[in-house]
């Protein structure tokens, strides 16, 4: 492939679909045809979720609330890596300008942070209803409640923006091909030919402040949970109290294992595989949107009564 050693407004960047796989006919075609199904499920999912959520007030409930800024969330993330995924497995569409995959990066990386920190806001909440559940009205108020959801979006925003205004500085003068079928910021700055060290401390200290401070919080949360359970409950009290964090449990670690392993690779990993990459980047991005909406339909039954209901109206 071709090096590009031109001003920013003339140059593109071309994504990558499945390694080896871009010369084989019809294979990306058929390749199309899960993330199109894959797609239609989740924003179906997420869009039900959050119109039960709205239209029920039965359901207008702490937990129930978070949820619904998780479900937003995915959305956001999924439209967000829609034209370009299919874009490339349909059209083979791989071009994408310098300013168009800047603005990809910026709600990629800034929806991966506001989710963190709903995560780590759904984690404040079972805390608050098992440790002290007597006072779990008076804090939980809708009004903080909505304090906190602007608190995740201006904290995703703040850390986030730099990282596009200090990529736009660079003159990229090698391949301009990248790794994946979205754009990311640690996959475009390996491609600038100037000194990518401030990005890369930015990058690495913007996710260990996010990511890193919101998993050890997640992590002290049920350190505590446990530690007041085991305390003064009974062992089916015991359970069936934990049984309410399952759900949780289950999105965080569809949410956190994929996101810290592409993260490892992508900075400490330069001999893995990169068709392990790609995967782990699809996994990332699809399975927890796919699959929030389906663990907490299993979970609650408040939730999948309405779910139910409506699909059967």
């Amino acid at each position: 492939m071709s090096a590009v050693n031109v001003t920013m407004g003339a140059a593109v960047f071309l994504l990558t679909g499945i390694p080896g796989q871009e010369d084989i006919q019809n294979v990306h075609l058929w390749i199309s045809i899960p993330f199109c199904l894959m797609y239609v499920i989740l924003i179906v999912g997420n869009s039900v979720i959050l119109f039960i959520i709205k239209t029920d007030p039965s359901l207008h409930e702490p937990m129930y609330i978070f949820l619904s800024m998780l479900a937003l969330t995915d959305l956001g993330l999924s439209i967000a890596t829609i034209p370009t995924i299919l874009g490339i497995f349909l059209f083979n569409a791989r071009e994408i300008s310098f300013d168009a995959c800047f603005a990809q990066l910026f709600f990629i990386h800034s929806l991966q942070c506001i989710e963190s920190s709903v995560l780590l806001l759904m984690a404040f909440d079972r805390y608050v209803a098992i440790c002290n559940p007597l006072r779990y009205a008076s804090i939980l108020t809708l009004q903080r409640i909505a304090k906190m959801g602007l608190v995740c979006v201006l904290r995703g925003v703040t850390v986030i923006i730099p990282l596009p205004l200090l990529l736009k500085r660079f003159r990229y003068c090698r391949a301009n091909v990248l790794s994946h079928s979205y754009c990311l910021h640690q996959d475009i700055m390996k491609l600038a030919c100037s000194d990518i060290t401030v990005n890369s401390i930015y990058g690495l200290s913007g996710s260990l402040l996010i990511m890193g401070l919101d998993s050890l919080l997640i992590f002290l949360s049920y350190v505590m949970i446990l530690k007041t359970v085991l305390s003064v409950a009974s062992p089916a009290e015991c359970l069936r109290a934990l049984n309410t964090c399952v759900s949780h449990l289950c999105v965080v670690l569809l949410f956190y294992t994929p996101e810290i392993s592409l993260t490892v690779i992508h900075r400490f990993g330069n001999s893995s595989s990169h068709l392990l990459q790609i995967l782990l980047s699809y996994i990332y991005l699809l399975v927890p949107p796919l699959m929030n909406p389906v663990v907490y339909s299993v979970k609650s039954k408040h939730l999948r009564a309405r779910i139910i209901r409506v699909f059967i109206k």
